[in-house]
């Protein structure tokens, strides 16, 4: 009887240690983080610039000068800020923080104490 407990628990812990080191594998195999060119079709849609001071006014009216990636909602949270950031509007590529597209939301205040 404790035979057979010894087996199915090696059994069991075989069959699972491909999946746990499978998982830490694909994690390390994550190509890098991809900056988003103004040339991407989906940036072209939705007018991004990587400068927010080149945005042209009379195609976006609403566009204004503070408006910019690194104030922006849809940066992916938790990312560390610099000269580039991820944005949810682009699969978490790589925005300008100084840049600008129509997606422009801004980040809500935090609440006050």
């Amino acid at each position: 009887m404790n035979s057979r407990r010894n087996f199915l628990f090696k059994l069991a812990v075989s069959a699972s240690a491909p999946v746990a080191l499978g998982g830490r594998l694909l994690a390390q195999d994550a190509p890098p983080p991809v900056k988003l060119e103004e040339t991407d079709p989906v940036a072209m849609a939705l007018g991004y610039k990587m400068d927010t001071t080149k945005v042209d006014a009379v195609k976006y009216p609403q566009h204004t000068a503070e408006q910019k990636c690194s104030v922006c909602a849809l940066v992916t949270p938790g990312s560390p800020a610099g000269e580039f950031v991820p944005c949810s509007a682009f699969q978490n590529k790589l925005v300008a923080s100084n840049g600008w597209c129509m997606a422009f939301a801004k980040k809500p205040e935090p609440p006050k104490p």
